[in-house]
C-alpha cells in the first residue's frame, strides 16, 4: 500500500539581520491507518500545529509516530503534545543532544534533558522500517545524527529531509547552508538524497522535484506577514545571497568524542 504526504505546516526560508525565524516543515505521512508526524517545530507553531490538524479531522492522539529528522531547537519543541507515541531519534542524535558543542546554538545544553522527557524514544539507524514502505537513511553533515524518511508513494520514492537538504538551492549547488557537524558529509548526504528521491520534502521549502537541472516546487507559496511593511521606518526588504555558516570548531568533533 502506498503512502501519502501531506505538509500541515511549510518550511519557510526567510530570515532577518536580527534573528532566525526557524519555521521547519511539519509532515504527516499516513500508510493504511496508520499516521507519521515529522518534526513537531517549535513552540511559535503550536497554535498553527494544532489548528491543521483539527483541520484534518485530528488530535494529537491521532498520531501513532513521531520522528526527530534532527535535534535542532527549531524542530523538535512540540513533542510534549504527542507523548503517547513513540518518538523516532537517531542514536548519533541523541549522544550528540548530551553532549553538544559549546558553539552549536541550534542544539541548546539542555537539548537532552528535553529529549529524556519524552516517555518513549526509539534510537534508530539506517535501514529502520517505520512501516512498510517507510524506512530511516542515515545522512549526516548538518548534524550527526540527521536522517531522511523514505516513503514509497504513488509518484515515486519521496524523502522527507529535514535539514539535509533546507530548500530547493540546495539540490542544485550541493551546498548546506549550515553546517554543524562535517561539510563534506553534509555535500554526500544531499547528493544522496537528490539521486533517490523522485520528490524532496525539504527541511525550510515547499516540496519539489528536479527537473532538467531545476527546481520544480509541487506547492505554491502561502504566507501572510503582518506587522512589517516596506514603508515603514527602519524597514528594509532585501534578498543577498545566502552565506554558508561552519560552526566554529567543527574540527574538534568526532564519532570517537561521541561515544559512538
Amino acid at each position: 500500500m502506498a503512502a501519502s504526504i501531506d505538509v500541515l505546516l511549510s518550511g519557510l526560508n526567510f530570515r532577518s539581520d536580527l534573528g532566525t525565524f526557524g519555521f521547519c516543515s511539519i509532515t504527516l505521512i499516513t500508510v493504511g491507518d496508520k499516521r507519521i508526524l515529522v518534526d513537531p517545530g517549535h513552540v511559535g507553531r503550536r497554535v498553527h500545529l494544532l489548528e491543521e490538524l483539527t483541520k484534518r479531522g485530528l488530535t494529537p492522539q491521532d498520531i501513532d509516530y513521531t520522528v526527530m529528522s534532527h535535534a535542532h531547537w527549531d524542530h523538535n519543541q512540540n513533542f510534549d503534545l504527542f507523548y503517547h507515541a513513540p518518538a523516532l531519534v537517531h542514536r548519533l542524535e541523541m549522544k550528540y543532544a548530551h553532549k553538544p558543542h559549546h558553539n552549536d546554538w541550534a542544539t541548546p545544553a539542555w537539548t537532552g534533558a528535553m529529549i529524556d522527557h519524552i516517555p518513549n524514544v526509539v534510537e534508530v539507524d539506517e535501514g529502520y522500517q517505520i512501516e512498510p514502505g517507510i524506512g530511516v537513511i542515515h545522512a549526516p553533515g548538518h548534524s550527526p545524527g540527521s536522517m531522511g524518511i523514505t516513503v514509497e508513494t504513488d509518484q515515486g520514492l519521496a524523502v522527507v529531509a529535514g535539514d539535509i537538504i533546507h530548500f530547493g538551492g540546495v539540490a542544485l549547488s550541493k551546498t548546506s547552508p549550515i553546517i554543524f557537524w562535517s561539510e563534506d558529509q553534509a555535500r554526500k548526504s544531499i547528493e544522496r538524497v537528490t539521486e533517490m528521491a523522485e520528490v524532496i520534502y525539504p527541511g525550510h521549502d515547499r516540496p519539489f522535484r528536479l527537473a532538467g537541472g531545476e527546481v520544480e516546487y509541487l506547492t505554491p507559496q502561502n504566507i501572510t506577514l503582518s506587522g512589517l511593511t516596506p514603508d515603514m521606518d527602519g524597514v528594509i526588504f532585501d534578498n543577498p545571497p545566502r552565506p554558508q555558516y561552519v560552526m566554529p570548531g567543527i574540527e574538534e568533533q568526532t564519532l570517537a568524542s561521541l561515544g559512538g
